[in-house]
């Protein structure tokens, strides 16, 4: 029968084996041999008539079947937390984990300013909290990898559910003494052009935003710096070496940051953009999780 192949204990084999990426590595997590762990995933292959794991050089990847597979254990294993959870609510309404995922932008804006009071007054409550671009983010909310991300201007997905979203507008940020900061109109991305710039890789929404306007507007910009790092992002405006485009969304901390200025854009889908809070639409959060998605709605600070 369907639910004897789908034998939880052997699909968490399973998934700490994609996780870890190789039979080793999910063998120490689960505190079993090794040859524990092989068996009970070639038993699941066996029983289901599927193929769920490839070997790579010295690891192992998963199959599209295998990835499906480790989605059953995640979410069983998310149903069993939150039932856990949820009776020791009952009891003391103190425990839990909750599992964040949000932007390298998001860090300053949310760690001291929000995160910071809730994990004070919920000292029992422990966290994991991963930094990601925009598609990484929804790619582990999707997955239940984690509870609760923030995002900026994320997809239109249905299997995602937006709780609270705040205009975050895209602005270029120079240093003072920029050509571009004599400007006293909004600016086009033609004006930008000419002068070298830095920006995020396509996995960020930033940048995916940006490429939208390059379309509408027709133009291609060159940067001469790519990355994934916001803070590199920040250093080389604040060098002097030329323009970034992102939202002000994130406080700065330095005496060289106090020489950038920030200059509008003209164009309307850099001026549309939102950060959103989003969780797995259809989720069922376990009660530490509930409580910080109230309370990160509650405190989303202004920018």
């Amino acid at each position: 029968m369907l639910e004897d192949v789908l034998d939880r204990r052997r699909a968490l084999c399973l998934l700490q084996i994609i996780e870890t990426g190789s039979v080793r590595g999910a063998a120490e997590v689960l505190g079993l041999d090794p040859s524990v762990v092989s068996r009970a995933v070639a038993k699941l292959e066996k029983d289901a008539g599927l193929t769920l794991l490839e070997r790579r050089g010295r690891g192992v990847v998963a199959t599209d079947a295998g990835h499906m597979m480790a989605l059953f254990a995640r979410r069983q294993q998310d149903l069993q937390d939150t039932f856990l959870a949820e009776v020791n609510n009952l009891k003391n309404a103190r425990g839990g984990h909750v599992n964040l995922v949000f932007g390298e932008g998001f860090v300053d804006l949310l760690l001291e300013p929000v995160l910071q009071g809730f994990m004070r007054k919920h000292p029992q409550v422990t966290y994991g909290m991963q930094v990601a671009g925009t598609d990484d983010t929804v790619r582990a909310i999707v997955d239940d990898v984690a509870h609760i991300g923030f995002a900026f201007q994320p997809p239109n997905d249905v299997r995602l559910r937006s709780h609270f979203s705040r205009a975050s507008p895209i602005r270029v940020h120079v240093r003072r003494d920029h050509p571009l900061a004599k400007s006293r109109k909004a600016l086009k991305l033609s004006d930008l052009a000419l002068h070298a710039g830095a920006t995020l890789v396509e996995s960020f929404g930033v940048r995916k935003h940006i490429q939208a306007a390059e379309l509408d507007e027709h133009i291609s910009l060159k940067p001469m710096l790519v990355t994934n790092s916001f803070k590199v992002l920040w250093e080389f405006a604040a060098l002097g070496l030329g323009f970034i485009m992102t939202p002000r969304s994130v406080p700065l901390k330095g005496a060289q940051f106090k020489q950038l200025v920030s200059l509008p854009l003209a164009n309307p889908i850099l001026n549309n953009s939102r950060n959103h809070i989003i969780t797995r639409a259809g989720r069922h959060l376990s009660p530490a999780a509930s409580n910080m998605l109230r309370h990160v709605v509650k405190d989303f600070p202004e920018v």
